[in-house]
């Protein structure tokens, strides 16, 4: 049987590259056969977020944010990591059997660290717990963005060393998904760099109005006139357009662009019609987000019934792997 797996991390607010390069992905999934576990990666948020009540209130607000954009908590088996200690327990045996070497490769810990993030303990074995996250459910795809894919192969591996260091095939081999369009497999932050709220140049999912208005006026442009022609690549502000509107008008934006001349778009064009955009997409979920959110005790109740259908499937292959190397 196909089980799709994938979680997120609850480290601020849910922005636009979570959602093209993750969200959708796991509510779309829910329409192929087969068993479905995400989660709300908590452990995972402890690298970076060290206060409780911000932890609290980022897992609810991105419950409510899943819930908002249609994942349904009937047909997939949704919850809160933490609430999953079987996780914990697989990601020291799979720490007794993995290189050091391994972890020295990973993107994301070069990455943040580059960046001037804290080099804790846990952002370094950060890829062992998500591999424990990966292979506790035999998980056979995990939908994730251009970015995690490195983590999924290290998954593989680990697995891999496992089954052989102790001559049994416990842990399933799980195999990543990209989203199909390129223009969703990397989203831009503000600056052109990939988004994440590490570097603070994201763009929170439901925002709008004026304060919509002020974020996508943040977006880098560069002081060249309408009227001279440009190369579509290098306009930042086409890579967000080409996350919301059809092919046929995006192409019509690149070769006016392309063009120049009198009737050719300012970057202001392009971010009127970006707002545009951006509203007429999440404006029914914003509202329905709001709803949710007015009722954590609800939110609270929905992870905790999906905790608990995560810690049957955990414990299984929890259990098989302490019998493989001794433990039962």
């Amino acid at each position: 049987m196909t089980t799709f797996l994938s979680g997120i991390q609850p480290s601020g607010r849910p922005h636009l590259g979570n959602y093209f390069g993750a969200i959708r992905q796991h509510v779309d999934s829910q329409e192929e056969e087969g068993e479905h576990y995400f989660f709300i990666a908590d452990y995972h948020a402890l690298t970076s977020v060290q206060d409780a009540d911000s932890l609290r209130a980022n897992v609810r607000e991105m419950a409510a944010t899943y819930f908002a954009l249609g994942l349904d908590p009937e047909r997939v088996v949704f919850f809160r990591q933490s609430d999953v200690p079987q996780v914990a327990e697989i990601t020291w045996l799979l720490s007794c059997v993995t290189g050091m070497g391994l972890l020295e490769r990973a993107h994301s810990f070069k990455d943040k660290t580059a960046k001037g993030i804290k080099p804790s303990v846990g952002l370094f074995t950060y890829p062992i717990l998500m591999a424990s996250d990966i292979l506790a459910y035999d998980s056979t795809i995990v939908p994730v963005g251009k970015d995690q894919v490195q983590h999924v192969e290290m998954a593989q591996d680990m697995a891999g060393h496992f089954n052989a260091a102790f001559g049994s095939q416990v842990f399933v081999r799980p195999e990543y998904r990209l989203p199909e369009s390129e223009a969703l497999a990397k989203v831009p932050g503000l600056d052109g760099e990939k988004m994440s709220k590490s570097y603070g140049n994201d763009l929170w999912v439901f925002e709008s109005g004026k304060r919509l208005k002020k974020a996508v006026g943040r977006i880098l442009t560069d002081s060249r006139e309408p009227s001279e022609p440009k190369d579509p690549a290098g306009v930042l502000l086409l890579d967000f357009l080409a996350l919301f509107l059809e092919d046929t008008e995006l192409e019509d934006w690149r070769n006016r662009i392309r063009e120049g001349g009198q009737d050719a778009p300012g970057y202001g064009h392009l971010k009127v019609r970006l707002i545009e955009a951006w509203e007429e997409t999440f404006a029914p979920a914003r509202q329905r987000f709001e709803e949710y959110l007015a009722d954590p005790a609800a939110l609270d109740s929905t992870l905790a019934l999906g905790a608990e259908r995560a810690r049957e499937r955990a414990c299984i292959v929890r259990d098989r792997a302490y019998r493989a190397c001794g433990l039962r």
